[in-house]
């Protein structure tokens, strides 16, 4: 006897375009012997399948748990339908009713099988700069709209040739249906200009042996990359991009070459070669002496990196320099003053012929490669852009001809404390939905002035943009501008309504409010929605409270002072402050953030402590200028109060003489962390003063005073640092002792918390103490997850 047939229609939504959902779709009904169809539209992918009902239950049970890898299954609707009869499954074509919403995928890694056929000499895509297939490639960066078709991304201006349209048609091969596929015949060309000829990859690579800076057009946009060990050329490199000491990022060809330069366990490994492929930030690796050159080493800032130089260097000490240049430890421009050193392994084809095939001739083992931009601009990702932007940085230029329709940077994460803690969070990520614990109005959040990052909501679901950057100049507002219209394009969601942050002087505000036109503009105080991005990340509900203690450099407060060191009992819909740093004098306003030593003297003022000569901050400020600080201090003249935790993680730098002017955003912070991992801290233990009122001002007076009497008596600045750091996490347990009735959960927010030292010990001390701690695992904790907790905070007012 047959078993009776059923038909059924699926309508698969989530991430399920560009990631091989249809062929995925195919191969399981085939396997399973049943009838159909599948189409993409733009609600996602749907399904029309016949067969017996064993067969339907198993097939709708493999979309839900064992998607392809790619994929992401937010909901799959099922409706019964009349049986049509038939055997056969077929592939339709996209439809473009249904009115619905698809996900677009963000861009994947090189997989393993398309690296194989890239080094496979018998495979027709040997060599082949763009080789990719459904489980990876370019996405979110070639696409102008949905539903993703190879008509709507920037591989409409390459026509397939026969052998590539049958791989695209044929169900059974893994580039079906793979919208940037191609091949030597038919796909984008590299072209190369700058000194040298011939083969444009051959050239390039010469041009990064020699010491020189090649620009390189990657998926999101172009890079600016030069030998890694090469002190000469990393440090023209930084001269040229005016980069102060801002951290390179580093590229390895693989995992064993990373493994040499920086620390990687299992955790660390998984990021480095997950499908997003992030810069990963880890600890550095001790070089080992054999590696060193003698005569002259880039360790120490010598010319023996330069091109110049490694001739006769070489003719000293032939074989201890030819093990030096097989070493990839980085040169000492790379990341000066800094104990980690932020890897990725190349994540596109071009990049790994970068490096070379085995019978190619020997290049850099790893590669600077940063973003291709000055200072403070937006990425360059535009071709005559770059040539322009780019003329008196890059020696060479590697491009090609596959237009890059949305600029997109490298993401930035970290493993602490058992989970991943994103820095900077935008390829491989963006565009990824999070899903929200209140359902919203369309709404679009316009983030932050720092590490700005837009964001829309709709219903369940919110869409965080990739990194934009700083909102300083005109061009970044552009890149914003474009940034938050293609992410409306593709979600579909178009705002009633906007949110921003409360600072009146906050260019993206501004922007909110010139763009608003008859829409309502919200604004949410700057820690609010750090606490609220915290909370939403972990789903917690409408009606929850929790204590939040959001610790960064700079929010606006509604008593116009600068908060940064706060603690909120804070829901979605308010707040209230309960405590925060007591208020110092900020004098200058952003020259007190460059030069630390005046946030030093601000705080030694404040607690009645004397600014003696041998106190190294002291010591830094010229004599002129501390007769203005002092004047200043006194009669509040230019002054703003500020309760900034980030600040007086400069004050300490500075104190203990680690660092008194900075180049880039929180690098005495930084670089006090770093002085301070793995210190033995010894007897004495610094404790803050909780103070009263309502709100409580923290008193730091007793962690300054016990700081300035161990460095006047001696004690190494890296004991020094580490007992501040141990007060600090200790002030959070405090906090949440005297805040936190059970069973409050306890909230970690604001950029002093991407300090893994502080983190790892805040979170271990609350635990401990029988707390339940939230803190950030899929946004940053800076201001690029801004926009979210400002969706949550601010919607409907």
């Amino acid at each position: 006897m047959t078993a009776a047939r059923l038909r059924r229609r699926l309508l698969v939504r989530g991430v399920v375009q560009g990631v091989g959902f249809r062929p995925f779709v195919y191969t399981t009904a085939a396997e399973l012997a049943l009838a159909g169809s599948v189409s993409n539209d733009s609600r996602g992918v749907v399904i029309e399948i016949e067969g017996t009902s064993t067969a339907l239950d198993e097939f709708t049970e493999r979309l839900r748990l064992r998607p392809p890898p790619l994929a992401v299954v937010e909901s799959v609707d099922q409706t019964d339908l009349p049986v049509c009869g038939g055997t056969g499954f077929h592939i339709a074509d996209t439809t473009r009713d249904g009115g619905g919403r698809t996900l677009a995928s963000p861009d994947v890694a090189i997989c393993a099988d398309c690296e194989r056929d890239l080094r496979d000499p018998g495979d027709r895509r040997y060599r082949h700069p763009f080789v990719n297939c459904t489980n990876c490639g370019p996405r979110f960066t070639i696409i102008a709209g949905l539903p993703y078709d190879r008509e709507r991304t920037s591989m409409a201006d390459f026509a397939m040739c026969d052998r590539c349209a049958r791989e695209y048609t044929d169900p059974t091969d893994r580039r079906f249906h793979a919208q940037p596929i191609a091949c030597p015949e038919c796909g984008p060309t590299l072209a190369y200009s700058g000194p040298g000829t011939g083969d444009p990859l051959a050239a390039a690579r010469e041009l990064l042996r020699v010491g020189g800076i090649l620009a390189v057009k990657g998926i999101g946009g172009y890079h600016l990359a030069c030998d890694a060990a090469n002190e000469a050329a990393v440090a023209e490199l930084r001269r040229r991009k005016r980069r102060g000491d801002k951290p390179f990022a580093l590229m390895a060809p693989d995992l064993a070459t990373a493994r040499e330069i920086v620390e990687v366990d299992d955790a660390a490994a998984a990021l480095l070669t997950s499908p997003a492929r992030p810069i990963v930030l880890l600890a550095r690796r001790a070089v080992p002496a054999a590696h060193r050159p003698v005569d002259g080493d880039p360790e120490t800032g010598s010319d023996a990196g330069s091109v110049d130089a490694v001739a006769p260097l070489a003719a000293r000490s032939e074989v201890a320099n030819a093990e030096w240049r097989r070493c990839p430890a980085p040169a000492a421009s790379v990341a000066p003053g800094n104990p980690d050193l932020g890897v990725m392994i190349a994540y596109t084809p071009l990049h790994l012929l970068l490096f070379g095939l085995p019978d190619d001739p020997p290049g850099p083992r790893t590669l600077v490669m940063t973003s291709g931009n000055l200072g403070g601009e937006p990425i360059c990702y535009e071709d005559d852009d770059a040539h322009s932007r780019l003329a008196g940085l890059a020696d060479g230029w590697l491009s090609h001809n596959r237009r890059i329709l949305v600029p997109c940077d490298d993401s930035v994460v970290r493993w602490l404390d058992g989970h991943e803690l994103p820095v900077r969070r935008s390829r491989g990520y963006a565009p990824l939905p999070l899903a929200l614990p209140v359902p919203l109005p369309p709404t679009l959040a316009v983030g932050a002035d720092l590490k700005n990052t837009c964001a829309v909501a709709d219903g369940r679901y919110a869409w965080l943009s990739q990194h934009i950057g700083d909102m300083d100049d005109l061009a970044t507002l552009r890149s914003f501008d474009a940034a938050q219209r293609h992410l409306a394009d593709l979600t579909g969601v178009r705002p009633v309504q906007l949110v921003a942050d409360a600072h009146p002087g906050y260019r993206s505000a501004a922007w909110a409010r010139r763009h608003a036109g008859e829409r309502a503009v919200y604004t949410v105080q700057h820690h609010h929605a750090h606490i609220a991005a915290v909370m939403g990340e972990h789903g917690l509900g409408a009606t929850e409270q929790v204590v939040g203690i959001a610790f960064d450099g700079t929010g606006f407060g509604p008593d116009g002072a600068i908060w940064g060191g706060e603690v909120l009992l804070a829901g979605y819909k308010g707040y209230r402050r309960l405590a925060h740093l007591k208020y110092v004098p900020l004098a200058g306003g952003d020259l007190a953030v460059r030069r630390p030593y005046r946030m030093a003297l601000a705080h030694l003022w404040s607690a009645g402590i004397e600014w003696r000569a041998d106190i190294p901050a002291v010591a830094a400020c010229p004599a002129d200028e501390r007769s203005v600080l002092a004047h200043q201090f006194e009669t509040g003249l230019g002054c703003a109060p500020t309760s900034s935790m980030g600040r007086l993680f400069d004050a300490v730098s500075s104190l203990i003489g680690v660092r008194h002017v900075v180049d880039y955003e929180a690098q005495a912070a930084i670089e006090l962390e770093g002085w301070s991992r793995g210190a033995d801290e010894g007897a004495p233990e610094y404790r803050f003063t909780p103070g009263e009122g309502d709100p409580a001002a923290i008193d730091p007076t007793p962690v300054l005073a016990a700081v300035v009497a161990d460095v006047r008596s001696g004690v190494p600045a890296a004991v020094v640092g580490a007992r501040f750091h141990t007060a600090v996490a200790q002030l959070v347990l405090d906090l949440a002792v005297r805040y936190a009735a059970a069973p409050t959960t306890v909230a970690l927010s604001g950029g002093v918390f991407q300090n893994a030292l502080l983190l790892t010990r805040s979170c271990a001390l609350l635990r401990d103490n029988g707390f339940t701690v939230i803190s950030h695992h899929r946004l940053p904790p800076n201001d690029g997850g801004l926009a979210f907790g400002q969706l949550l905070a601010g919607s409907g007012g």
